[in-house]
């Protein structure tokens, strides 16, 4: 595939714009590579990581393999990715915390738009396909339902194994890597870790999400491959369940002291902006839903065009 560097800047673009997405534990950055047409060839570059990668750059050296591997493709979108989580992490942050309802908002009306887009790639659709859909949308909710987990101290094991199944969610559209650190307590470790500069943690992490993702990749590599209309409805399902995650209006039904003493909301559930307790931001709420809705066709139609 041959690219020019108008294209490279164009996939780091969509790296950043993936890195924002997993920022938020809610939203997921495999969401924003489908939409942006680049999930099946981020699957199939990671899938390449193989002892046949290392056999090639032992007997053809360094440029084959790194052709192989789709290497620019990868170095272009997880530089956009690194970037985000860098330049982008305070300010998604501090939308979090000061405007959660316009920041949701925008994120529901992307990932609704979402749906529509990743639906209408499923040519055929039948029992089994609505079957799976319904499969997906339960289970991705029942996710978003689950109380967290708080953990102050966790075992290296432990860490490792969040590191991976984040990674794993962290690919799948609808699934947030992030919103899992969150179900399994790793999350504040894990921040703590990096604050910290605990390398031997981080590392641990950091091991497990390349296991992780490099095993999960093939996985899915293979159902794209011999089930792509199913696994599609799936990841369709996926999506619509999250939905009740990235809702903007919530009540507060449990909450708990963190470290620092202070009350922080545990437990939530979506409300209708008329049950909401407090500003509901209606207007500019929509505005925004309806700005990341227009964002997802505004990019559908660009990939139509240069198909």
């Amino acid at each position: 595939m041959s690219r020019k560097i108008k294209d490279y800047i164009s996939i780091g673009l969509k790296g950043i714009a993936m890195g924002a997405a997993d920022v938020v534990p809610g939203v997921s950055g495999g969401t924003i590579a489908f939409i942006s047409g680049i999930y099946e060839e981020l699957l199939n570059s990671i899938s390449n990581i193989n002892v046949d990668l290392f056999k090639t750059l032992r007997n053809k050296g360094f440029k084959s393999a790194w052709k192989k591997l789709n290497g620019n493709f990868l170095l272009a979108l997880f530089s956009g990715i690194f970037i985000s989580l860098i330049s982008l992490a305070k300010a998604i942050k501090y939308l979090l915390e000061n405007e959660p309802i316009l920041l949701w908002s925008f994120f529901f009306g992307l990932v609704l738009a979402s749906i529509i887009y990743i639906a209408k790639q499923i040519k055929k659709w039948n029992f089994i396909a609505v079957l799976v859909l319904i499969i997906g949308a339960f289970t991705a909710y029942h996710i978003t339902t689950l109380n967290p987990l708080v953990s102050e101290n966790s075992s290296l094991l432990f860490m490792f194994i969040s590191g991976a199944l984040a990674i794993c969610a962290m690919i799948l559209p609808g699934i947030s890597g992030a919103f899992i650190l969150v179900l399994l307590g790793a999350y504040k470790p894990i921040l703590l870790a990096v604050s910290e500069k605990d390398l031997k943690t981080i590392a641990v992490v950091g091991l497990g999400a390349i296991i992780g993702l490099l095993s999960f990749s093939k996985v899915l590599k293979w159902l794209f491959k011999n089930y792509k209309e199913y696994t599609l409805a799936v990841l369709t399902g996926f999506i619509i369940g999250s939905l009740n995650k990235i809702w903007p209006w919530k009540e507060t039904i449990t909450w708990r002291t963190n470290s620092h003493g202070e009350e922080v909301p545990f437990n939530q559930q979506s409300v209708l902006p008329s049950n909401f307790d407090g500003d509901t931001q209606l207007l500019f709420a929509s505005l925004l839903a309806l700005v990341g809705f227009l964002l997802i066709l505004g990019m559908e139609r660009i990939a139509v065009q240069k198909k």
